[in-house]
């Protein structure tokens, strides 16, 4: 893997919040890092309404640490 991570500043809470996004895809990523299990499971928990509350939660606690590190853009 490449360093791709060189900062959490960013200049909007929109770019914030697509860091977070980005963040958490990251973390699958790592995880599993076979392309075709990823897209195996994708189908499985695209469906599941508790997986993609608990996506939303993955990205939502990136989304407060990214938040916190840009002094909530004050």
């Amino acid at each position: 893997m490449t360093d791709w991570l060189t900062s959490l500043q960013t200049n909007t809470p929109q770019e914030g919040f697509e860091l977070a996004l980005k963040l958490s895809r990251k973390g699958v990523e790592y995880t599993q890092q076979s392309d075709e299990i990823q897209n195996k499971l994708r189908a499985e928990y695209a469906k599941n309404a508790d997986s993609l509350t608990l996506a939303s939660q993955v990205a939502a606690t990136h989304f407060q640490t990214i938040a916190a590190a840009n002094n909530y853009w004050k």
